[in-house]
């Protein structure tokens, strides 16, 4: 009888507690949805190192399977994945989302915008991350910097470009606000994934593209069709982003979600760090190995014409109100003031 008592008691009791959601012998499993192709060199690594990282941290209680987009086969689609909790996380960059906010743009890069260090000085430190919040939190989403591939060159060309009329006669694949200029200025825009653009340029599906610079293009061959290596105006400091599902994270116990930002946030720095280093080892190469390209910087009429075409595009955005015009002002007082230590330092420095 007393045997009978504590039994009974103790189920009553066990069925009184509340048990934690997880278990440390069974780890929470995430997937990441990525825009890169399998083994894309900095971008693709750069996610297998984040999920290892996390691993680590985490004693193995948060892992984090990679599907790239040779797997789910929707490059471009990252947004929607993460907005439906198809999966947790994702990668990309946020321009890619404009048809869908146009709001996204401003948190990948802007032409004749911020450089990396001001960028990410804005982000952290000027408002951005809550006005990220502000755009983000709508589809139930929050994003964090994922690397910044710097300053991008501004594309590859099979023909020189020598006036604004070579401009209007090219097909070209660039994305983000650059894409909208170039087609305000009579190119004709095309947004391909990364993974068909050696393809499409072989194919003449398109003559010119941009993808980043030295430590990513090299890799992909462009120079072998498209000779004509073209200085940046487009991509001053272009960020990737982590995208994290609002639902998924909350579920997180505390430490672990402090575990993935630690994480996202060392990602970014060791991404964008091994950029800068990848550009400069395939610069040399590129003066070394690869005498067939010639850099070029376009001609003073194409300049003048995309920046005219810029402030226009910029002026009637910021005339819709809400939230894109303070996205607007933000991004344009904090370059102002920004811009002018940068300009009495790293370009005092670099012109003396």
């Amino acid at each position: 009888m007393k045997k009978k008592l504590v039994y009974l008691l103790s189920a009553i009791t066990l069925s009184s507690v509340s048990l934690p959601a997880f278990s440390a012998d069974a780890p929470i499993r995430w997937k990441l949805a990525e825009t890169w192709p399998k083994g894309l060199p900095i971008y693709s690594e750069g996610t297998h190192e984040f999920a290892e990282r996390v691993k680590e941290l985490s004693d193995g209680r948060l892992i984090i399977t990679i599907d790239s987009a040779n797997k789910h086969k929707a490059p471009l689609g990252i947004f929607d994945f993460v907005k439906s909790g198809q999966y947790e996380m994702g990668h990309s960059a946020s321009y890619y989302w404009k048809g869908k906010d146009v709001n996204t743009l401003f948190f990948t890069t802007m032409p004749f915008g911020m450089i990396t260090a001001e960028r990410f000085a804005w982000y952290y430190y000027g408002g951005g991350a809550e006005l990220a919040q502000k755009v983000y939190g709508q589809y139930g989403i929050t994003q964090y910097p994922g690397g910044n591939g710097g300053n991008q060159m501004g594309g590859w060309f099979k023909k020189e470009i020598n006036s604004l009329e070579d401009i209007k006669s090219l097909k070209m694949r660039i994305p983000g606000f650059a894409g909208e200029v170039m087609a305000k200025v009579g190119a004709t825009v095309v947004n391909i994934p990364p993974g068909e653009l050696y393809t499409a340029l072989e194919r003449n599906t398109i003559d010119s593209l941009e993808w980043v610079e030295p430590a990513m293009d090299l890799r992909m061959g462009f120079h072998k069709i498209a000779p004509y290596y073209y200085t940046s105006w487009h991509e001053p400091g272009s960020g990737l982003q982590y995208m994290v599902n609002d639902k998924a994270f909350n579920e997180l116990p505390k430490d672990l979600q402090s575990i993935l930002k630690t994480a996202m946030k060392e990602s970014a720095f060791e991404i964008s760090t091994r950029m800068t280093h990848e550009h400069s080892e395939n610069w040399e190469k590129i003066k070394q190995e690869y005498p067939n390209i010639e850099i070029k910087t376009f001609p003073p009429e194409v300049m003048d014409a995309l920046k005219a075409a810029n402030q226009e595009l910029i002026a009637d955005l910021e005339a819709q109100g809400g939230l894109t015009a303070e996205i607007i002002q933000s991004q344009r007082e904090y370059l102002r003031k920004v811009r002018n230590w940068t300009s009495i330092s790293d370009k005092a420095y670099l012109n003396n």
